[in-house]
């Protein structure tokens, strides 16, 4: 995976990653608004408007518009899309859809990434099984993110979670990313793989983590859209993500209101489940 030259990442200073703490902070406070806006009846473009209008009110520039040409401040991915959906007065939730809602933010040229599937309405049990093991393989995979681990340990933390829960699709292809002065930046990191691979992880290096798990296939289709991935067996799909910094402290996770302290005390006490 990493033979030849490996990519260059980013290193920050203890002041930029503040820096970037406050894009990921404005990413993360936009996401518990639109959790809490999600309900049947309500179209993704009205979502897409909402996180614009709190970023720009919060002194941030969206990272999404206008990238590459994308229309969107949000990804809204529905039920079997599993991500870069694009935003649509036509496409209205439903009881019983579960959407993944991906937001990006820059402050003072800095970027925060992150991203949560949400339930619309009430949701089969088997599909709240699926956003569990998906948000709990991410946050294994930020547990790895230690200073002197090695970058495929947070991919291989990734896929034993989701393996050890059941026959999912793991989607490759896809996966997180270095994030810093730009949204993306090397390294690539895939959500499966073997460990102690690629680059010794050092403070001051930030990346963010994203797994992306089907009911079905891995298999994915883009559509005609040119943006939109959806599963090759359309059944549906979760993705969650979050912005992290490397410190000599472990993992800050830039992106979660409490830089992912609870959810690492579960990790630790062996209950990760909510």
């Amino acid at each position: 995976m990493f033979r030849g030259r490996r990519p260059a990442i980013q290193v920050k200073s203890p002041e930029q990653v503040e820096l970037m703490r406050a894009a990921g902070l404005l990413v993360g406070k936009t996401l518990q608004l639109l959790r809490e806006a999600v309900k049947p009846g309500i179209t993704t473009l009205e979502l897409d408007e909402l996180a614009e209008r709190n970023i720009r009110d919060n002194g941030g520039i969206p990272s999404f518009k206008g990238y590459h040409g994308f229309t969107g401040t949000i990804c809204a991915s529905v039920n079997e899309e599993i991500v870069h959906g694009i935003p649509s007065a036509g496409k209205t939730l439903r009881d019983g859809d579960v959407i993944s809602i991906d937001c990006g933010a820059i402050v003072e040229g800095w970027h925060g990434d992150a991203a949560v599937t949400v339930p619309v309405g009430e949701i089969t049990a088997e599909l709240r099984r699926l956003l569990e093991v998906t948000e709990t393989a991410l946050w294994h995979g930020l547990a790895a993110g230690r200073a002197g681990a090695r970058l495929t340990d947070m991919s291989h933390a990734i896929e034993a979670h989701i393996r050890s829960q059941g026959p999912y699709g793991i989607v490759e292809g896809y996966g997180g990313h270095g994030i810093g002065t730009e949204m993306h930046m090397d390294p690539l990191i895939p959500n499966h793989g073997a460990p102690g691979q690629g680059p010794v992880l050092k403070p001051g290096m930030c990346f963010a983590v994203e797994p992306m798990v089907n009911l079905g296939t891995k298999e994915t289709l883009e559509l005609d859209d040119g943006w939109t991935v959806v599963t090759a067996d359309g059944r549906f799909s979760a993705h969650f993500e979050h912005s992290f910094a490397v410190t000599p402290d472990g993992p800050r996770v830039l992106t979660a209101l409490d830089e992912g302290r609870e959810w690492f005390a579960k990790l630790e006490a062996g209950t990760p489940s909510r």
